[in-house]
């Protein structure tokens, strides 16, 4: 009897030990888990960039995952500024005074940064300069406002109004960018403005390699800009 007490307490220690380190193996698991990183370190709060503009945001005749959203939001993670979430508040047809009408109910899931793409649609429609000017100085003076970062994309205008015309549209953004502190980029089709095999069907919107040459010229601006939203 006395040995198999004695056998009995032994498998019993045993087991003991056997479950403490099973629950410090557990513990350990679900800190690391917790943590996000074997340093203990939570995972970084990913910055909330929010995409603010027309069609040229929205992805116009592209698969979801081809347009700018997805691709910028890739090429910022991907390239080491991560953890990055770009949000897309882009509306197919949209003019600058659209823009301003929406931007307060727009920044309603939050933004740490935005990005403004409005203005080609001024363009197509022939809205005078000084409108387009004083639309997007709203927008910027309420983002600068809410102590919200941006980056101003510019458009260029052709020669169809007259030279005097694109002059004053096409300088409204530097003046824009400088007067608010905004980071820019002079024109935001750019990249594509010569090779109409990166345009769809339509002569206007980038296709997918399109996008893909704008976020390419575009991400390190953008980059800047998550940098000061985290530094804010």
């Amino acid at each position: 009897m006395s040995f198999l007490l004695s056998v009995l307490r032994t498998a019993y220690g045993s087991a003991r030990r056997l479950y403490k380190v099973a629950a410090l193996i557990l513990f350990a698991t679900a800190a690391q888990s917790w943590a996000g990183e074997p340093g203990g370190e939570p995972d970084p709060e990913p910055v909330r960039v929010m995409a603010f503009g027309d069609s040229l945001v929205h992805g116009y005749g592209l698969d979801q995952g081809d347009g700018f959203v997805p691709q910028l939001e890739a090429w910022l993670n991907d390239n080491g500024h991560g953890p990055v979430e770009v949000l897309n508040m882009g509306v197919s047809g949209d003019t600058t005074a659209g823009g301003k009408a929406r931007l307060a109910w727009s920044l309603g899931d939050g933004a740490d940064a935005v990005i403004v793409v409005l203005g080609g649609n001024d363009l197509l429609r022939g809205l005078e300069p000084s409108d387009t000017r004083a639309n997007l100085a709203a927008i910027l003076t309420e983002l600068e406002g809410r102590g919200i970062p941006a980056l101003l994309a510019g458009m260029q205008a052709p020669l169809n109004y007259g030279a005097e015309w694109k002059a004053e549209f096409d300088a409204l953004y530097p003046d824009l960018a400088a007067e608010h502190g905004a980071i820019l980029v002079e024109s935001f089709l750019a990249p594509v403005m010569e090779h109409p095999e990166m345009i769809q069907d339509d002569g206007i919107h980038p296709n997918r390699e399109g996008v893909a040459a704008i976020v390419g010229a575009l991400g390190p601006r953008a980059a800047e800009l998550v940098e000061r939203a985290r530094s804010e």
